[in-house]
């Protein structure tokens, strides 16, 4: 009885205020104008006592992917709905983890559609390039989304066209690897504002953090990193280490591959295929990390794990 009361006196809608309407703050690091976090008023339930309070939300929009060659039309490649902020490094991020650039001297310009309306994002980025783009390719919907039904042997068989390998790379010391999840928690701004985003975080061996990139997709987090090191020619990565906030997928070894990253850490649990790619591929998979422990699923010679 107590809560219907509550409820009778905080409705949906606040008519003294008007209805909940989304508050935007400027994002300082993207070239679109919508805002990375959100600010929203809501109902604060704490134990016996109701408040009407302003809260962040993790942005979320779609952002349409689009590449032209010289001398072809303009080719759609993919929509996915990302955080804003860093959306060039996204889409070049993704170019490049699926094979269809290899170089940042391979792109001419970048271009941020401008829209009609002063009020409406930009979510439209299209990526012109030296060389003409093979449209098969890209309708081929992308093998390595992990709801598109392809088995997981296709999936690497796929994973393999374009990517070798991995190079032996460093070695990463214990003392040095328990420090990274607390240095990429401490480093997410966003996630700390909101706390509803992905992070994933570029580490020299040193445990120095190189980078770090926030998004409501762990897979886009990833993109906008490698996008950012293609950007400024720093690929591959073969004496860095990943690690994400989140789970590891196949989808995530595979952009981590293809930027030849030997070591990729997580906070949380492998998926057996993310294991499969960091099988075939020689890279050292660490998962469920935390300050004095973790699991090791595959090359541990990368990691001095004695005291």
């Amino acid at each position: 009885m107590r809560y219907a009361r509550i409820a009778q006196r905080y409705p949906t809608t606040f008519p003294e205020r008007g209805p909940m309407r989304l508050l935007p703050i400027l994002h300082q690091h993207s070239p679109s104008s919508a805002p990375s976090a959100t600010r929203m008023r809501i109902l604060a339930l704490r134990q016996n006592t109701l408040d009407e309070q302003l809260d962040w939300l993790a942005t979320e929009e779609p952002l349409e992917m689009r590449v032209q060659g010289p001398e072809q039309e303009m080719v759609r490649v993919a929509v996915t709905m990302r955080t804003p902020g860093h959306d060039h490094e996204l889409v070049v991020g993704f170019l490049y983890t699926e094979g269809l650039i290899h170089a940042r001297h391979e792109i001419v310009t970048i271009q941020t559609e401008s829209p009609t309306d002063d009020q409406a994002p930009c979510n439209v980025v299209t990526v012109h390039l030296t060389h003409p783009i093979n449209t098969t390719t890209v309708q081929r919907n992308f093998y390595t989304t992990s709801s598109c039904g392809i088995c997981g042997k296709a999936s690497l068989d796929q994973i393999a066209v374009h990517c070798a390998p991995v190079a032996p790379g460093p070695v990463l010391d214990r003392t040095v690897l328990e420090t990274l999840p607390t240095t990429l928690r401490n480093a997410q701004r966003l996630f700390a504002q909101t706390g509803g985003l992905h992070a994933c975080g570029l580490f020299e061996v040193t445990g120095q953090l190189v980078s770090l990139r926030e998004d409501v997709g762990r897979h886009n987090a990833v993109d906008k990193l490698v996008g950012q090191m293609v950007l400024e020619g720093k690929i591959p990565l073969t004496n860095q280490v990943l690690l994400v906030s989140g789970r590891t997928s196949l989808e995530i070894m595979q952009k981590a591959a293809m930027a030849q990253v030997p070591i990729v850490c997580a906070v949380s649990a492998p998926s057996s295929l993310a294991v499969e790619v960091a099988r075939r591929f020689r890279m050292t998979l660490v998962g469920f990390l935390r300050e004095t422990q973790c699991n090791v699923y595959t090359h541990p010679e990368r990691l001095r794990l004695d005291h």
